[in-house]
């Protein structure tokens, strides 16, 4: 069985490693809201930071990872999230966890009309954002 991605296609061997990114990516937000929750514990924040981007590479690639960050019209955003991570691991959690989540909306805002999209065919998490003071007009 052969997987297709954009690139051409995949044997079943890199399907592992889709397995391997999404567990990490997956844990990574894990760690990031529990950081958040436990009032910005400094060591769930880095645990987060650095599974959310290892599961990333594991996803798509180390070469598309660093093709997504460092487009010339992404340096910006790229800067403000990796500062964000950077001063987490520092040791400051609160401005860095700021910069990151700027950093973070202004990488990925384009993905997130895809993600409500999807989210809207979730069968319960669908029927709240198709609430009447939720959704949008259309």
């Amino acid at each position: 069985m052969e997987h297709k991605v954009s690139g051409g296609w995949r044997g079943p061997e890199y399907l592992q490693y889709d397995e391997i990114g999404m567990g990490l990516t997956g844990f990574g937000v894990f760690f990031l809201f529990f950081g958040m929750i436990l009032f910005f514990d400094k060591a769930l924040l880095a645990i987060g930071n650095v599974l959310f981007v290892a599961g990333l590479s594991f996803v798509i690639g180390l070469e598309r990872t660093f093709r997504f960050f460092f487009q010339k019209h992404k340096m910006k955003a790229t800067g403000f999230f990796l500062g964000g991570v950077l001063i987490v691991l520092i040791g400051w959690p609160l401005i860095g966890m700021i910069l990151e989540i700027y950093g973070f909306f202004l990488l990925f805002r384009g993905f997130f009309p895809v993600v409500v999209g999807f989210i809207r065919r979730v069968p319960v998490l669908g029927y709240l954002l198709n609430l009447p003071g939720i959704s949008s007009p259309t």
